[in-house]
């Protein structure tokens, strides 16, 4: 006997790509797959940059007034050089000492840059992020800078997927009974 599945509505923002059901008597499937698309939709797309010859000192200064861990490196706003983060603050520490407030960033900075496209598959880029052990990363479509997210970013929302899958999975057992 077929019993209906009562569905809790979508978060606002999150696209599913796939919707598929199967019942056949045997199992039930849903598949909702989370794209850097959705990230960027409900967090913005906009990236901070900061060109490569400022200096640690006034990096720190952004980082601290941004609060965030970790800005694009780019000379145009829009191409990316690199990417300069909190843990390259404190790596410079150990490699400059005292001289790292005047140290130009272009010496700090990651220059072999990863970063995903927005139809990138949030599991994807969180296997992508503990695989490379990075926290941040730029996201382009095509030769466009479009946004940069965080493993923060990714864990909220994945959690957000998580939690949505439990009370499907509630929902169905609350139908089953009755």
């Amino acid at each position: 006997m077929f019993k209906p599945l009562l569905l809790r509505p979508r978060p606002t923002g999150v696209t599913v790509t796939t919707n598929r059901w199967y019942d056949d008597g045997f199992h039930t499937q849903m598949e909702l797959i989370m794209k850097v698309a959705d990230i960027l939709r409900i967090k913005g797309s906009v990236v901070r940059t900061v060109p490569p010859h400022e200096t640690a000192l006034l990096l720190s200064g952004h980082l601290r007034a941004e609060q965030i861990g970790a800005l694009v490196v780019s000379t145009d706003g829009n191409s990316i050089d690199g990417i300069v983060s909190e843990r390259d603050l404190a790596y410079g520490l150990a490699t400059y000492g005292g001289r790292l407030p005047t140290i130009p960033i272009s010496e700090l900075m990651t220059k072999a840059v990863v970063v995903c496209s927005p139809e990138d598959s949030i599991i994807d880029v969180m296997r992508l992020m503990t695989r490379r052990r990075i926290r941040h990363v730029p996201v382009k479509d095509g030769d466009q800078l479009v946004g940069i997210i965080s493993i923060g970013d990714v864990l909220k929302h994945r959690l957000g997927e998580l939690q949505l899958e439990a009370d499907v999975l509630r929902d169905y057992a609350v139908a089953a009974r009755h």
